[in-house]
């Protein structure tokens, strides 16, 4: 994975930035919040399948989950830390409950950051 994955991550990223700052998006804001979160976590699972099949191929079959898991072994604690919980945070921003109230603009705003900044620290 090279420049298709650095590409696609990207326009995910520029995905949720529309999604979050354009209002003329015809969906309502929490539809535009949960969409932004669903870019968002797409991205973030990409990084993680291209870190992970730099160091160890074959892993593609796993769940997300375990990835989260063996990401651990394959960059520092804390990143892999950081990467797992707003992992977690972005799979619940991403489904709709009716007994809920989705995750807010800044919410989102707070993920889209940490995602960018993992992006950027996870090997290639």
């Amino acid at each position: 994975m090279t420049g298709a994955a650095s590409t696609s991550i990207d326009e995910l990223l520029l995905t949720a930035d529309q999604l979050l700052s354009d209002p003329s998006v015809e969906a309502s804001a929490a539809g535009r919040h949960r969409g932004a979160s669903l870019a968002l976590r797409t991205a973030l699972e990409i990084a993680v399948d291209r870190t992970l099949d730099a160091a160890m191929p074959g892993l593609a079959g796993i769940t997300t989950r375990a990835k989260m898991l063996c990401l651990r072994c394959y960059t520092a604690a804390t990143t892999a830390r950081r990467a797992n919980a707003v992992w977690s945070h972005l799979c619940l921003g991403c489904h709709y409950h009716q007994y809920e109230i989705g995750p807010t603009r800044d919410q989102v705003h707070s993920w889209r950051a940490e995602v960018s900044e993992l992006v950027r620290e996870l090997p290639r």
